[in-house]
């Protein structure tokens, strides 16, 4: 059995381009904090925002197991179940957006500047997403 790009990739590819650290301290400046102990803490729910983004194609609950065994792995989380659908859908909903935003704004500027060779071209950034396919909402 052929085994899916979902099953090969963990939480540590994502903490290396969005340092923990990162996260924390965003979502400390968006009051995003966690007062209690919850089955999906927010800092879990970033990291499920952003392998989403890149499995669009896989179901919720299979992109959070996937996060959660590697979590799992590291941490010893032990017991921990992948909540069901709903539960998912509503703490990326109490997440929202800005938390994110404000993520890619600090992940997103320290990639490359005017002194990087072939980022920018007659005064415009370069970018590319190659073989992505993403879908947004026109508002």
């Amino acid at each position: 059995m052929t085994a899916r790009l979902v099953d090969r990739i963990g939480l540590g590819d994502l903490t290396e381009v969005f340092p923990p650290e990162l996260v924390d301290a965003v979502l400390a400046k968006s009051r995003s904090r966690e007062v209690r102990m919850r089955l999906l803490p927010p800092r879990l729910m970033v990291y499920f925002v952003l392998a989403r983004a890149l499995f669009s194609g896989e179901p919720y609950r299979e992109v959070l197991r996937t996060l959660a065994e590697a979590v799992r792995r590291e941490d010893g989380w032990g017991a921990w179940r992948v909540p069901d659908k709903a539960a998912v859908f509503r703490a990326r909903q109490n997440l929202g957006v800005e938390v994110l935003r404000e993520l890619l704004v600090h992940a997103g500027a320290a990639v490359a500047d005017e002194r990087t060779p072939g980022a920018f071209w007659r005064g415009f950034r370069l970018m590319a997403m190659d073989g992505t396919t993403l879908q947004a909402a026109d508002t």
